[in-house]
């Protein structure tokens, strides 16, 4: 759907932004595309010029609720979707649910933006498949990098979202008897790599602890993906923490 000039838009800019963002003239094929979805203008516009002054990163679109999201994830295929929780029509969390399970191919990776006025929605939209979380008050340059980051593949769980969750994990009881089942396959080197994936550790500082190359530890990862089904490296901390393989305050604090 295109977001209409004026309501959203400079007077006089005369297009919307899938117009504008169709184009492919003096863009490069190594640009991470990014769909942006929040319901206030000022934020968008915000995020928009931050994201845009990037080389790296270009905006292909706005949405304004979670339907227009969906619509413009599956129209522009973005690699990466800066997802507010609360939107109008479609809040981001159903808006994530649908994008993720459309089936198109690549999946875009979503970023939620979140104030944490609700732990339950980040829990939900973590397991859901939300590759990271941000907090709207983020600097400027960690948010770039954010979108980086996801864009590589890889999860994002700051040490304030981490603390979240664990408590949320906590609190809730353990059903999950098709994951019991598949950490039962696991070798005993992937469950110690999982503990620390699950503790917020990277490929690198895994690699140190283990004494393991970090080429080593990646394909430890990709296995772990595989065999318990997971999209990326924020649901499997979620498997480990619902089977009860990690606990709350286990190896937390990080290697020294």
């Amino acid at each position: 759907m295109t977001v209409q000039p004026g309501a959203d838009h400079p007077a006089g800019q005369g297009r919307g932004p899938d117009e504008h963002e169709r184009s492919p003239a003096g863009h490069r094929d190594d640009e991470i595309r990014v769909l942006i979805a929040d319901d206030e203008a000022l934020v968008r516009a915000g995020f928009r010029i931050l994201v845009e002054s990037a080389p790296d990163l270009r905006v292909v679109g706005e949405a304004r609720d979670g339907v227009q999201a969906v619509r413009q994830a599956t129209a522009l295929r973005p690699d990466v979707v800066l997802m507010d929780i609360r939107m109008p029509v479609m809040h981001g969390l159903e808006a994530t649910n649908v994008i993720l399970d459309g089936g198109q191919v690549p999946l875009p990776r979503i970023l939620i933006v979140t104030t944490f006025d609700d732990d339950e929605n980040v829990f939900e939209a973590l397991r859901s498949g939300a590759s990271g979380f941000i907090l709207k008050d983020t600097p400027p340059e960690r948010l770039l990098d954010a979108i980086r980051i996801i864009a590589a593949g890889d999860a994002l769980l700051t040490p304030s979202v981490t603390r979240r969750l664990i408590s949320e994990f906590a609190r809730r009881p353990r059903d999950v008897p098709s994951a019991d089942e598949a950490l039962a396959l696991l070798t005993a080197r992937e469950r110690q790599v999982l503990e620390l994936v699950a503790a917020g550790w990277s490929n690198a500082e895994i690699a140190a602890s283990l004494q393991l190359s970090v080429a080593t530890v990646k394909t430890h990862v990709s296995r772990l993906l595989a065999k318990l089904n997971g999209r990326d490296r924020a649901q499997l901390v979620v498997i480990a923490y619902e089977t009860g393989l990690t606990s709350p305050g286990q190896r937390q604090a990080g290697p020294s």
